[in-house]
Parts: C-alpha cells; sequence; structure tokens
C-alpha cells in the first residue's frame, strides 16, 4: 500500500471514529438516550401534551421524568395534576399531598390540592388549601384568587343554606349618593 493510501485510511478510519462527535454527551439540556439520541425533559413534554389536553400522554411523559428524576416535588404535582384532569381524583389527592409534603412552599400543588377537594365536595378544607396557595403567591395569580373567592362563597353559602345561595339581589339607590341592596323578592 503506498503511504498517500495509507494517510487517505488513517484519516477516513479518525473521521469515524467516535472520538467525542455529536453522539458523546455535552453535558447540556439533554441526555443521551438508548440509541444515542438526546432524550428531551419529560416534565416539558408532559407540560405541552396537557396544553394540548392530551392528559393521558403527559401522565406518562411525567412518569417518565420521575424514573429519571426521583419523585420530587415537580413531577409529583405535574402527575396529580395530569391525574385531576382525568377525573382520577383518589390518585391526584395523593400524589397532590406527597407533592405538599416534600415542598410547603409550592403554591400550584395547593392550588390544584384545592381544585380536587372542592370536586369532592370537601369545601372547608379546599377553602382552606385554596388561601394557602393564595398566600404563597401573594395574592397575584387571579386564578388561585378566583378559586380561594368561589371557594369561600360556596362554604359560606353552605352556612346559610340553599334559600340564601339562590336569592337575587338588587342595587336600589335612595336619596342622592345614597344606595341600598335590597332583596328582590
Amino acid at each position: 500500500m503506498r503511504p498517500t493510501a495509507c494517510l487517505a485510511l488513517i484519516a477516513l478510519l479518525a473521521a469515524c471514529s467516535n472520538a467525542g462527535g455529536l453522539s458523546a454527551p455535552a453535558g447540556g439540556v439533554y441526555a443521551p438516550g438508548p440509541s444515542g439520541a438526546p432524550d428531551v425533559d419529560g416534565l416539558i413534554v408532559g407540560h405541552r401534551l396537557m396544553a394540548a389536553n392530551q392528559p393521558e400522554l403527559a401522565l406518562a411523559a411525567y412518569g417518565r421524568a420521575a424514573g429519571l428524576r426521583g419523585p420530587d416535588i415537580d413531577t409529583l404535582s405535574a402527575m396529580g395534576s395530569a391525574n385531576l384532569r382525568l377525573g382520577r381524583l383518589g390518585q391526584a389527592e395523593r400524589l397532590l399531598r406527597r407533592a405538599i409534603e416534600a415542598d410547603e412552599s409550592f403554591a400550584p400543588a395547593w392550588n390544584n390540592l384545592g381544585v380536587v377537594l372542592m370536586e369532592t365536595g370537601r369545601t372547608a378544607e379546599a377553602a382552606e388549601s385554596f388561601r394557602r396557595a393564595f398566600a404563597l403567591v401573594n395574592g397575584s395569580d387571579a386564578m388561585v384568587r378566583d378559586n380561594l373567592r368561589r371557594a369561600l362563597a360556596k362554604r359560606d353559602g353552605a352556612l346559610y343554606g340553599p334559600d340564601q345561595e339562590t336569592q337575587e339581589f338588587q342595587l336600589v339607590r335612595r336619596g342622592s349618593g345614597q344606595y341600598a341592596i335590597l332583596s328582590a323578592l
């Protein structure tokens, strides 16, 4: 074999070797998968699937993330939310309570637990869960604020009975600049 042919063969073999090319881990966001292709973060995939109204697929993605990361606050809360969307209230409650045990300062888990509790008829406990979420976000989240308002109204309405809930009110003007709220019977 001629020397130039040997050099060409060595160069070709060196180019084909796995010496830290694209398939080597680069320490970036993606970890190499079993086939050498990068895996995407299961939480991101799950969040996108939830946004696309695919909770069953999202739950599977969250499960994969939990398998890689372990059952942390993010994966537990995400799996609880997916189960809530699927109507699996018992599973959702267990996962969300585990998430709260892992981190009591995670407002989304408190809010979603409140939703589960409202769905299961435990209004007073739901109001407390929403109150905690509201305090954690300093009242800045409109959805949490609305959930708290509805839970308190439902809880307080239950104290007065069904007649008070369905009663309509109207605003009536009295004199100049004085208003009274009267029952519209």
